[in-house]
């Protein structure tokens, strides 16, 4: 994201809050390659067969980030971290459409792993993910923000202390932390479901 002019990018974001349309193009053009990459990243780590292209994943997180009239936005940092809990929504709404049999009887153990999900069924750990980071938000409104920017957006650690506006050490104890957390609840959420 460094190569972004924030101060252009924040100036954009205000004026597209005013209702400037034409400054949501030039945000987009800005914005456009890093939006590809996060979701490029987040791809990369799905199951081979997955049909979600790179493409679809940024056209359908702008649609929905173009739809949020009634944001005010303050930064790009805010923008990303939007973009971020957008590509999460999708991936997730996404997961479920293409998961077999009901939910909940197979509980899968997912591992993170610097911001990397391996399991054996993506589209099952991905909704289980979801599900556990739910409470973990309600927990620690902050460690369910660094989960889903480090794994949904595909940010550095860096990247996320800068949008979340807290020291990199700090990033990393949340991470870790929260990877720990989250490993508990979805194991024990497997125990659960047998």
């Amino acid at each position: 994201m460094k190569e972004l002019y924030p101060k252009q990018v924040t100036q954009l974001l205000v004026a597209w809050g005013n209702g400037d349309q034409h400054a949501l193009a030039e945000l987009m053009r800005l914005v456009y390659r890093e939006l590809r990459r996060l979701a490029h990243g987040r791809l990369g780590r799905e199951r081979p067969d997955h049909t979600l292209q790179t493409t679809a994943l940024v056209h359908e997180a702008y649609l929905r980030l173009a739809n949020q009239q009634e944001a005010s936005w303050k930064n790009r940092g805010q923008f990303f971290a939007v973009a971020a809990q957008m590509m999460r929504r999708i991936l997730v709404d996404y997961a479920r459409a293409r998961q077999y049999g009901k939910r909940g009887g197979g509980a899968q153990q997912v591992e993170l792993d610097e911001a990397m999900l391996v399991s054996c069924d993506p589209a099952a750990s991905v909704v289980a993910l979801d599900e556990v980071l739910v409470s973990l938000a309600e927990l620690d409104p902050r460690k369910g923000q660094v989960v889903e920017l480090r794994f949904f957006g595909g940010m550095s650690i860096e990247e996320t202390a800068e949008i979340l506006g807290v020291s990199p050490g700090t990033v990393m104890r949340d991470w870790t932390l929260a990877k720990a957390w989250l490993q508990r609840e979805m194991t024990h959420g497997g125990q659960d479901a047998g």
